[in-house]
């Protein structure tokens, strides 16, 4: 009869424990973010630093100034000149042998003299200065180049190659004296003999 069999001892690696799980790895540190300034220089050098972007810039230009040019011609500057037409007064209230220069900043003297008003331009016929009434002298001077004028407004000694320039006058509905400087009447082509130029009191 066979002996019985002593079942077999259990080894020690059958009774430890299982190993544990190994650890999973570390990630791995994320990449640092290139610096805003760095990325922003290279998004305005892509934007303006290529031939394209000049082109597009230049054409942009181009039809920014024609729009703006457009819009300027179709509202133009509006001046504020004085009216061609002004009253100076009665006939009766200027004095014979004087020059009113009242009228002065709208280019105007008031002269009576021999009986006769007129309105002389206050521009000298040399360079377009504005000459002085000297009283004491009874004659025009102009202070830019030696220009002298009669009362009359006939040149006499300096540079001036011509009469000063008379503007049209007439009596109004009421009386007054009307200056006309859309009318001008000049001695050498014989408008000063034009009842326009003048009035007769």
């Amino acid at each position: 009869m066979s002996e019985p069999t002593n079942p077999p001892a259990e080894t020690p690696a059958a009774t430890a424990t299982p190993p544990k799980p190994a650890a999973p790895p570390k990630p791995a540190p994320p990449a640092k973010a290139a610096p805003k300034s760095t990325a922003r220089r290279g998004v305005l050098l892509a934007l303006f630093g290529s031939w394209f972007a000049v082109a597009w810039l230049a054409m942009t230009a181009a039809v920014g100034g024609m729009v703006l040019g457009t819009v300027r011609f179709l509202f133009p500057n509006v001046l504020s000149e004085p009216p061609s037409k002004f009253k100076v007064g009665l006939p009766d209230q200027f004095e014979d042998g004087k020059v009113v220069e009242r009228f002065k900043d709208q280019n105007t003297w008031i002269v009576k003299y021999n009986g006769i008003i007129y309105a002389l331009s206050t521009t000298c016929t040399h360079l377009g200065c504005t000459p002085n009434w000297l009283e004491s002298a009874q004659k025009f001077k102009c202070p830019c180049h030696g220009s002298g004028f009669k009362i009359t407004g006939v040149n006499f000694e300096g540079p001036a190659p011509r009469p000063l320039e008379r503007w049209g006058l007439s009596v109004g509905e009421d009386g007054q004296l009307v200056v006309d400087k859309s009318k001008k009447f000049q001695k050498e082509l014989g408008q000063w003999d034009s009842s326009e130029s003048y009035v007769k009191v």
